[in-house]
C-alpha cells in the first residue's frame, strides 16, 4: 500500500461545488481507507457545515468574490486574497499532502496555487459545459483536468484532460424504494403523474413565481406535484398560499432531505441546471425539464441544458418566460408518455457512471507520482 496517502480537498459555495467534493472524498477512503483528507473551504459558506456533516475535517478562508457594483469594496477583497494565499501555504505546509484537488469555488484558487508552487501536484475538476474562471486559471499548474462534458480543450490543454462525469449523492443511487412507495411516502395518490419542482436549498424564484401564478391550472390538472420551495421563500409562498387557497394536488416543503426518495416519486423534475443536478438526472434516467438560472457566471447553466437539449434529452424554458409556459408545457409532458420515454431514453445515454472512483483513482496515481 505505500506510505499514507494525504489528500488536501478545496473549493465549495454551493452544493454543486460540495456534493462532489464529498464524493470524490469517499472514493478515496473505499480505495485507501488509510487516507487522510482534508477540505479547505471558504468562512461563511456552506461547506463549512456540510464537509464536517460528512465526517471530514475543513480549515476556512477568508477568500470571497469580487464585487463588480462596487469597485471601492474589492480593497479589501484583495487583502482576503493575500491572507488566503498566507493561510493556505501554512495549511499545505503543516498538513503535507501529497496531492491536492481542487473543484471550483472561491477557496480552490489560493490553496491550489499554493499547492502547486510547492511541488504537490494537483487534479481540478470541472463540472460544467463551460469552465469556470478560477479553474481556467488553475489549469496551467494542474497535472489532471477532470470533465464532464465533450469539448473542454477550448478552455483546457487536451492531454490534461480526463472526461470522467461528475460525481453525485451516493444516496441517490442507493435508494432501493419502489415509485410507489415514494408517492405514497409524501401521501399521494400512487394512480397519478407526479411532477417534482426543484431550486435547490435556498430555492428558485421563478420556479416558485411560475407555480403561484398557476394555481388553477395545478388544480384542474389531474396531476400532483411535490414543490421544494426552498427556505429562503417558504415563509412568504405560505402566506399567499393561504391567501389563494393551496390546491389539494400540490405538496409543499420548504426543504425535502432525501431528495432520492423525491426523484423516485417524479415522472417529470422541473429543475435549475446546475451540473450536479445534470449528472444525476442522467444518471437515474429521470426526464427533466431545465430553468436555467440567469444569475450565474458566464451563464453556464444555459450552456450545460443545451448540452442535453440538443440531443434531445431534455426540455428547457428560458427563465423570463418560465413563469407564463413552465407549468402548462410541463402539465402536457407528463401526460405525454411517448415523449416521458424518449427523454427517460435520451438522458441515459449521456449518463458516465463510476466517476468519483475514476477521479479517486487519479489522486491516489498523482500522489504516487509525486513520491
Amino acid at each position: 500500500m505505500g506510505k499514507d496517502l494525504r489528500v488536501i480537498i478545496s473549493g465549495g459555495g454551493t452544493g454543486g461545488h460540495i456534493f462532489p467534493a464529498v464524493s470524490i472524498a469517499n472514493a478515496i477512503k473505499a480505495l485507501r481507507p488509510d487516507a487522510d483528507i482534508l477540505f479547505v473551504g471558504a468562512l461563511g459558506r456552506m461547506e463549512m457545515q456540510r464537509v464536517p456533516d460528512a465526517g471530514y475535517a475543513i480549515k476556512g478562508l477568508p477568500i470571497c468574490g469580487f464585487d463588480r457594483k462596487n469597485l471601492l469594496k474589492n480593497i479589501k477583497v484583495l487583502y482576503k486574497i493575500w491572507k488566503s494565499q498566507r493561510m493556505a501555504k501554512k495549511i499545505i505546509k503543516d498538513f503535507k499532502p501529497q496531492v491536492a484537488v481542487g473543484v471550483g469555488g472561491y477557496a480552490s484558487g489560493p490553496t491550489l496555487n499554493k499547492a502547486a508552487s510547492m511541488g504537490i501536484p494537483c487534479l481540478i475538476q470541472e463540472q460544467n459545459s463551460y469552465a469556470g474562471v478560477t479553474n481556467k486559471l488553475l489549469a496551467k499548474k494542474a497535472e489532471r483536468i477532470c470533465v464532464a462534458y465533450d469539448g473542454m480543450e477550448r478552455f483546457f490543454p487536451a492531454e490534461k484532460i480526463i472526461k470522467t462525469g461528475n460525481p453525485v449523492r451516493q444516496s441517490l443511487l442507493e435508494t432501493t424504494i419502489s415509485q410507489e412507495e415514494a408517492v405514497r411516502s409524501f401521501h399521494l395518490d400512487t394512480n397519478k403523474k407526479t411532477i417534482l419542482l426543484v431550486g435547490g436549498s435556498l430555492g428558485a424564484r421563478t420556479i416558485n413565481e411560475s407555480v403561484i401564478r398557476h394555481l388553477d391550472h395545478i388544480r384542474n390538472s389531474g396531476v400532483q406535484f411535490i414543490w421544494q420551495t426552498g427556505k429562503y421563500y417558504h415563509a412568504q409562498i405560505l402566506e399567499r398560499l393561504e391567501k389563494e387557497g393551496k390546491p389539494e394536488n400540490l405538496i409543499v416543503t420548504d426543504f425535502i432531505s432525501d431528495m432520492g426518495v423525491a426523484y423516485k416519486a417524479a415522472d417529470l423534475v422541473i429543475s435549475r441546471a446546475g451540473a450536479s443536478s445534470i449528472s444525476e438526472f442522467c444518471l437515474i434516467g429521470k426526464p427533466v425539464i431545465l430553468v436555467p438560472s440567469p444569475n450565474v457566471a458566464e451563464d453556464h447553466q444555459t450552456k450545460n441544458a443545451m448540452a442535453l437539449v440538443n440531443v434531445d434529452a431534455a426540455l428547457y424554458v428560458k427563465d423570463s418566460e418560465a413563469p407564463a409556459i413552465l407549468l402548462p408545457l410541463a402539465i402536457d409532458t407528463v401526460k405525454d408518455e411517448e415523449k416521458l420515454t424518449s427523454l427517460r431514453e435520451h438522458i441515459l445515454k449521456l449518463a458516465l457512471p463510476d466517476s468519483a472512483e475514476i477521479i479517486a483513482k487519479e489522486v491516489i496515481k498523482l500522489a504516487n507520482n509525486g513520491e
